[in-house]
């Protein structure tokens, strides 16, 4: 699948290069000829217009091989002055290439008026412009000015060589550099297919161990209808365990599922978050005293925040409970919050079991537990996971130490005025 999407990438990359580089290509060449050329226009124009302005020139005649033809004194040495007469005959040239346009009149012949043109005659290449007159001798005559442009026509086929040969390899190295890119933009694809794939492997994994348990337990009571319900207490006890395992876990992969796809909307509103923690330890202090572990709250300064309510408690829950879960018994965990000038901040600090360094930076992954973390409770390792996205929705970030044997602090910062 990753092959093909790559070999489509790579074409789609190298035809934008390839197009960009014809339509430069192109625009550098026809702007070079449209410059080389424009000196050879103008002289040509104004040899015409030079013609027009000479009142006695038409009339006057000098001798020429053929007989007498008209004269006029020419602006510019380049351009070579040809006439013909009504009958399409040359008569003469101003110039010393006699021979060569006598040979090829046919070429050289013009065929349209007022407009440049042009020809090539045996190994040279010209550009002309013809004007009629009447002359009171010979009657309607054709002048025709030509300049040579060799030099002009070779350079741009020297420039479009090169434009080819750079081409060609542009070509080349948009292939390569498409590749390249292609390759670099299906990282992130494929890690995330990865991602998704361990995700659905391993939710796979979690949903099947409650429903292995339940379909145990629930066989074995099949074997014995006519046993009591207090006869079996323990086999109900861990079905209805299982069931609640089971179910707050596919709570919690509905939450990831929909955060992933940004169906969940935050409400923010302003409430005071030292009140919310007071609430919320006074609806732990019992299950952290059954536990044998203290709870407590350090008293800080009344703190104001917008941010969505229910979210925030969730996320409190989860950092309290995963604290409870990996603290022993005699220890303590201790809530606080706080604020800055530009921000507020909400620790869980805990005396538990602490987690490896190397395991820090993958605590909010999901599915992932540490091994020491692992040995003293169960989970699913998706907590933390919804934890870090109510944290990115509030746009906070959080610091993690912990040191192996004493105990773990987290720490949540929130700017104190919301991005939108």
């Amino acid at each position: 699948m990753f092959r093909q999407t790559l070999i489509k990438l790579t074409f789609l990359n190298s035809l934008v290069v390839i197009v960009l580089i014809s339509i430069l290509g192109g625009v550098i060449y026809f702007y070079t000829n449209h410059q080389l050329y424009k000196d050879v226009n103008q002289s040509l124009y104004e040899s015409m217009d030079h013609f027009d302005q000479q009142p006695d020139g038409r009339g006057d005649m000098r001798e020429g091989n053929g007989g007498p033809i008209p004269k006029f004194v020419r602006r510019d040495p380049r351009i070579l002055t040809l006439i013909w007469d009504e009958n399409d005959q040359l008569l003469s040239e101003q110039n010393r290439d006699a021979e060569l346009f006598q040979d090829n009149e046919k070429r050289i012949r013009p065929t349209a008026m007022n407009t440049l043109t042009d020809v090539d005659v045996e190994d040279f290449s010209f550009r002309y412009i013809a004007v009629e007159a009447n002359h009171p001798e010979l009657g309607k005559i054709t002048v025709q000015f030509i300049r040579n442009v060799n030099s002009e026509q070779e350079l741009l086929e020297r420039l479009l060589l090169i434009m080819l040969v750079g081409m060609g390899i542009g070509i080349l190295c948009a292939v390569a550099s498409g590749y390249f890119l292609a390759g670099k933009a299906l990282v992130p694809i494929k890690n995330a297919w990865q991602k998704q794939s361990e995700f659905v492997s391993d939710a796979s994994h979690e949903l099947r161990t409650p429903l292995a348990v339940i379909q145990a337990k629930t066989e074995v009571l099949f074997r014995a209808p006519k046993a009591t319900i207090q006869d079996k207490i323990l086999d109900i006890s861990t079905i209805s365990n299982e069931s609640r395992r089971l179910s707050k876990l596919v709570t919690n992969l509905l939450t990831l599922a929909r955060s992933d796809s940004n169906q969940i909307e935050v409400k923010k509103e302003v409430f005071q978050l030292d009140h919310l923690l007071l609430e919320i330890l006074q609806q732990y202090e019992e299950i952290a005293m059954y536990q044998e572990k203290t709870l407590r709250l350090q008293e800080s300064e009344p703190v104001k925040m917008l941010a969505d309510k229910a979210r925030i408690h969730q996320l409190i829950v989860i950092l309290l409970d995963n604290a409870l879960k990996y603290t022993n018994e005699g220890g303590e965990i201790l809530l606080s919050c706080g604020q800055t000038h530009n921000s507020i901040f909400l620790k869980v600090d805990d005396t538990g079991i602490g987690i490896p360094e190397m395991d820090i930076p993958k605590i909010f992954d999901r599915f992932y537990q540490s091994d020491k973390a692992r040995t003293a409770a169960e989970g699913t390792g998706l907590g933390l996971s919804i934890a870090k996205w109510i944290i990115e929705k509030h746009h906070g970030k959080t610091k993690v130490q912990s040191t192996l044997g004493k105990g773990t602090t987290i720490e949540v910062i929130f700017p104190r005025t919301p991005k939108s």
